[in-house]
Parts: structure tokens; C-alpha cells; sequence
């Protein structure tokens, strides 16, 4: 078969098996889709069918095909992490700051805390730590890895249970949005490359400059026009970006933060988010199954993610019940939006991808880490859906 073939080969997996175990096993209560299109990419990489068929995946995944199917991955996840900045409201979180500011700071805190410990016990372990890592980075990453709230997913998983527009949502929103800027700048943190300091200031002193024509440019066009100005203006920026060491996906993220949401048509923004997650971004869910691997040993994998899910969980619920006897909650809310704040994937998958490319943190951690996101993402609905019922004024109660 031609490398074409093969490559439309993995196509038809990458969206034919996630499409046909959601819709068959109708996972979508506990698993939905984009969950299943995560494991679907776990199971088809080189840790478990490369382990149980390895002649079956050097036929369908060739290096070839890796590279082309990498190319979509890396143009996939630039927009969905600009479309996350986008969607950033801080002016919300200003109006509401004492509020926004308690929740969100505890809510992050505690999980970055408990995790950042979690990852100092993996440090006396060999395998863990990234070649180029030093140990303040790996245990800051992994510290705030198990505080990554998904701010794009939890958006899905608040339309699904009726809660997006209804006071409650649009205050998880708030805190999400809050600890979504705090995700960035962290990593921005963990990539500073002394050695190109130069580069990165100077980066970002253009970037500072560049954003002053853009937001006055943006202002002055039609949104029809809005729109291939935002792209050329996501790339420029994710170029700038890893040319001076800080990684392309933070560049994105910069390119979405400093527009505001409002230059844009909300339903159009929706459809765009939900396109993407669609036709291009299971295609980053395969290239991230690609990465895992089990070279440590199943067992000692699994451990350190039992380990970071119990740290992940237990921070982000006890720093919400604080902030709830703080702010004075009625019994029951911060459990609720404890558990609404756990979903994890995509964003912690991206932070991860992040430091494993940077070589902060090896492939065993990596795979640690995915594990860790998807079983946190799938904890959320479950356990939310029987609060929800328990608790049914919660949802209108503006705090």
C-alpha cells in the first residue's frame, strides 16, 4: 500500500473505533466522546498495541504517517488552545473578585500543593525526572498538572447537565477561567530557558507591541474579517513563541488571551470549538497515545497515577470546601463544584505534551499523568449528576 493509503488507514481508526465504543456501549454518561477518543489513542500507541500486535502498528503507524498525523495534531491543538484563551473572561472574574479570587486561589493551591508533593516522592525514584529537567520544574509541573482544571471540557460538561448559562455555571466559569491564566503562566515559568533569556524578552516585548496594533485593528474590521486576521495572528504568535523557547502552545494561548470574546459571534465561537473537536482533534488524541509507553513496567506506571489522581482529587475538593466555609456556601455547594472543576482532559493533556517535549518530564511520567486526566474526566459527571439532584436550587444561586 502506498503511504497515502496507509495514512487514510489510520484516519479511519483514529474516528471509526472512538465513534463506534461511544455510540455501541453508550459510554456517554461516565465516557464521553472526546474521553473515549483519548483511550482510544492510549490503546492504539506503541504501550498497548504496539506491545500486543507490534506488526499491525508498524504497518499502520510508520513514520511517515506519524509525521503527517503530527502536522494535524500540532495545527489542532493550536487552535483549540486559542480558542480556551479566547474564551477567558476575566472582566467577569474583576466584577466578582473577592469571590472569584478565594475560590480560585484554593481551588488551585491545594491540588498544586499536594501534587508538587506527589511529585517530590517521584524524584526518589529513577525514570521519572526529564533529561533537561531540574527538580524545582518537574515537581512545580507535576504540582500543577494535578491542578489543571480543563476549562474547554468543562464548558461541554456544564452544557450537558443544563448548567452553562444558570448563575452556578457562569461562577464555575469564573474560578476556571482564573486558574486557566494561572496554568499558563506556571508553564511560562517551567520553560524559561536562561540561556535565551534575550530571545524571550525580546518576544515578548514584541508581543506586548504587536498586541496594541492588533486589539486596535480588531476593532476597526468587520468580524468577517476577524476571523483570518485571528489565525495569521495565532500562528505569528505560536511561531514567535518556540522560536524563543517557550513552546508553540503557549504562544497560542497568548494569541487568544489578549482578544476579546466579544469581536466574535458567540454561536459561531461554539460551532468553531465544537468543529474542532470533531474533525481535527481526535487526530491529537492518537498522536498523544502515540507518547505513552510502559518501558517502567505497568505496575509502577499505575501506582504514580493512582498517586497523582489521589492527590489531583482530594486537593481540588478540600481547597473548594475551604473557600466554601470562607464565602459562607450552604451545605453541599462545594462539593458540587469541587467535582465540576476536576475535569482534566485536553488541557492537562496539553500541559503534559508541553513538558514532555521539553524533556521536564520522561515518557513514563507522561503516561502517568494521561492516566491520571482521564480517570479524573471521568469521575466529573458521575459524580455531579446525583449532587445535582440532591441539591436542585444550587444551580440558581449566584453566590
Amino acid at each position: 500500500m502506498s503511504l497515502t493509503e496507509i495514512f487514510l488507514v489510520a484516519m479511519l481508526l483514529i474516528f471509526a473505533l472512538p465513534y463506534a465504543v461511544w455510540r455501541l456501549g453508550r459510554t456517554e454518561r461516565w465516557a464521553p466522546l472526546v474521553v473515549v477518543q483519548i483511550v482510544t489513542g492510549i490503546l492504539l500507541g506503541p504501550g498497548v498495541l504496539g506491545a500486543v500486535a507490534p506488526a499491525a502498528y508498524a504497518f499502520v503507524f510508520p513514520p511517515g504517517v506519524i509525521q503527517a498525523l503530527n502536522g494535524i495534531a500540532w495545527w489542532a491543538v493550536m487552535l483549540f488552545v486559542w480558542i480556551a484563551g479566547i474564551e477567558l473572561d476575566l472582566g467577569q472574574a474583576w466584577r466578582h473578585r473577592r469571590e472569584s479570587g478565594i475560590t480560585a486561589g484554593l481551588a488551585l493551591g491545594a491540588p498544586l500543593l499536594l501534587g508538587a508533593a506527589a511529585g517530590g516522592l517521584l524524584l526518589a525514584f529513577p525514570g521519572w525526572i526529564g533529561p533537561l529537567a531540574r527538580p524545582w520544574q518537574f515537581v512545580l509541573g507535576i504540582g500543577m498538572a494535578c491542578a489543571v482544571t480543563a476549562l474547554p471540557i468543562l464548558i461541554l460538561f456544564m452544557e450537558k447537565l443544563a448548567l452553562l448559562r444558570r448563575p452556578i455555571g457562569q461562577r464555575i466559569l469564573r474560578y476556571a477561567s482564573l486558574d486557566d491564566l494561572a496554568i499558563w503562566g506556571v508553564l511560562a515559568l517551567i520553560l524559561m530557558d536562561w540561556a535565551r533569556i534575550g530571545r524571550q524578552l525580546a518576544f515578548l516585548v514584541t508581543f506586548a507591541l504587536a498586541t496594541l496594533a492588533l486589539r486596535a485593528l480588531m476593532r476597526r474590521v468587520p468580524e468577517a474579517d476577524r476571523w483570518p486576521l485571528g489565525l495569521v495572528w495565532l500562528a505569528a504568535c505560536a511561531l514567535g513563541a518556540d522560536w524563543c523557547g517557550l513552546h508553540f502552545m503557549v504562544g497560542a494561548f497568548l494569541a487568544g488571551a489578549v482578544m476579546d470574546g466579544h469581536w466574535f459571534d458567540r454561536e459561531r465561537m461554539d460551532l468553531l470549538r465544537h468543529h474542532v473537536l470533531l474533525v481535527v482533534m481526535p487526530v491529537f488524541f492518537l498522536s498523544t497515545g502515540l507518547r505513552t509507553t510502559w518501558e517502567m513496567g505497568g505496575p509502577a506506571v499505575f501506582v504514580a497515577a493512582a498517586g497523582l489522581l489521589a492527590a489531583s482529587v482530594a486537593g481540588k475538593l478540600l481547597g473548594v470546601a475551604a473557600a466554601g466555609r470562607v464565602l459562607g456556601w450552604p451545605r453541599g455547594e462545594a462539593g458540587l463544584i469541587g467535582w465540576l472543576l476536576q475535569t482534566k482532559a485536553l488541557i492537562m493533556i496539553i500541559f503534559a505534551n508541553v513538558l514532555l517535549d521539553k524533556q521536564v518530564i520522561t515518557s513514563a511520567s507522561f503516561t502517568a499523568l494521561l492516566l491520571m486526566a482521564v480517570a479524573s474526566t471521568m469521575l466529573t459527571v458521575p459524580m455531579v449528576t446525583p449532587r445535582l439532584a440532591r441539591l436542585p436550587g444550587v444551580a440558581d444561586r449566584a453566590g
